[in-house]
């Protein structure tokens, strides 16, 4: 559930970038000194966010990848506890979805 929200948290951050930069190209006719200054300070932060949801991104895929492989490695070396961990975790939907 939490990289689900993770990807959704991205995905919401990408299109905020989107629209800023959309917003930066709409106001480029404006002039003035200090539109040119926050202009520059917001394609500046966007260029940063930009970076920073590159490196999550990859970050994150790595981490995933870490932790598939180490629950696979964990499935293998005990295959009982494997499949006793996952009925109890199927009886607990079973009842959450039942009592609905």
């Amino acid at each position: 559930m939490e990289a689900v929200s993770t990807q959704k948290l991205k995905q919401d951050l990408r299109a905020v970038v989107v629209d800023a930069e959309d917003l930066l190209r709409a106001t480029a006719s404006q002039t003035g000194e200090r539109v040119d200054k926050i202009r520059a300070h917001a394609e500046e932060s966007l260029r940063q966010a930009r970076v920073r949801l590159e490196e999550s991104g990859d970050a994150l895929g790595q981490q995933a990848r870490a932790a598939a492989l180490s629950v696979d490695d964990l499935a293998r070396r005990q295959p009982w506890a494997a499949a006793g961990i996952a009925a109890g975790v199927g009886l607990l939907i079973g009842l959450l979805i039942s009592r609905r």
